[in-house]
């Protein structure tokens, strides 16, 4: 019996390199980044989420949360034992995404570090920045998913039409209510995203967290951890109008956590086809730069780092792949950090 080798097509667009990570097209589920149309089996629950999202997120709910669990007065108990109660949660609104959040959050942690080997702050809020999705379990009131994950946008002023199904904000009282369905609705312009109310959900709730327990991070952590679901903005570049200076700067940062988190959704099926081509690829072309010593020797620019300023942001993603990553083996390190950016216990 014949055997016929399967060639395997390999998109030139999953082997962009960008500060030492393959940045891939796909995701777990073999379908591209946030595709909210794309026919799969999380596809249809995915968007009736987001129908029950838009109708609910109001105003007035969000200013009623953020009253409720500003209080911090469920639990007291450290960062990693935070970590650990995430193993029984899992997002129902991420089309990428199937895997226990603590998974994710050493994911996105170590990607950083590793193109970030300095900025130990941003190892660190790449574990904790989704640590307020325990607001789904019993103990923290059992939230319904829609007011815990999701995409984040403002509310008091007009939904942006970027903002994933749109359509459902309709059903959305505040959507009719003169006082919040304009540009601007109760905010101003420059007035500082920190003035203005986001969706409730796990990303605002670690915000409070964190800032009432008095962490030392820089503010450009806090700024990932509050929006860094707000994809209105940093992928669509929606309500900037509402932001100062500050926002500004805080923005860069942002979008390359962003980015980083994105990379991570990556099928092992792919992963073993980046690997075999990068090993072909590597023996044909060396990879260190310099002039050619021969008129068939090529030379690959080394890679540039990611700046600041870098447009998209590939962490958070990297985040959502069947990568394993050793938490034991880890842990010692994040928990240095923890120790040197926050109280042994904080009240959440």
């Amino acid at each position: 019996v014949e055997v016929q080798e399967k060639k395997v097509p390999i998109d030139e667009k999953e082997l962009s390199l960008d500060g030492g990570f393959l940045v891939p097209q796909t995701n777990s589920f073999g379908h591209t980044f946030r595709d909210y149309d794309a026919e799969g089996e999380r596809q249809e629950g995915v968007e009736n989420f987001y129908r029950i999202n838009h109708i609910n997120q109001t105003y007035d709910f969000v200013k009623k949360m953020r009253e409720e669990y500003g209080k911090l007065n469920r639990v007291e108990m450290s960062i990693w034992e935070c970590c650990e109660l995430l193993n029984d949660v899992v997002d129902e609104s991420d089309p990428d995404l199937d895997e226990p959040q603590i998974e994710h959050l050493l994911q996105t942690a170590e990607a950083i570090r590793k193109d970030y080997p300095d900025e130990d702050w941003l190892h660190l809020t790449g574990l904790i920045h989704d640590l307020g999705k325990v607001l789904n379990l019993p103990s923290f009131g059992g939230l319904p998913q829609w007011a815990v994950v999701g995409d984040t946008f403002p509310v008091g002023c007009a939904f942006d039409e970027s903002i994933v199904h749109h359509k459902y904000f309709k059903e959305n009282p505040d959507y009719s209510n003169p006082a919040f369905n304009t540009e601007y609705g109760v905010y101003s312009e420059g007035c500082g995203l920190d003035n203005v109310m986001m969706s409730w959900g796990h990303d605002d709730y670690m915000y409070l967290v964190a800032n009432e327990n008095k962490t030392t991070l820089p503010s450009a952590a806090l700024f990932i951890i509050r929006y860094h679901s707000f994809h209105a903005l940093h992928k669509s570049e929606a309500y900037k109008n509402l932001m100062n200076e500050e926002d500004v700067e805080n923005l860069k940062w942002l979008q390359i956590f962003s980015l980083n988190e994105m990379a991570g959704k990556i099928s092992s099926s792919v992963l073993l086809t980046l690997f075999i081509f990068a090993m072909v690829f590597s023996s044909i072309l060396p990879l260190e730069a310099g002039p050619s010593t021969g008129p068939h020797q090529y030379k690959v620019p080394p890679r540039a780092p990611i700046r600041p300023s870098t447009p998209i942001s590939k962490y958070d993603l990297y985040s959502k792949s069947k990568v394993r990553i050793d938490g034991e083996k880890v842990k010692p390190y994040y928990l240095s950090l923890i120790e040197k950016y926050f109280p042994v216990k904080l009240k959440w």
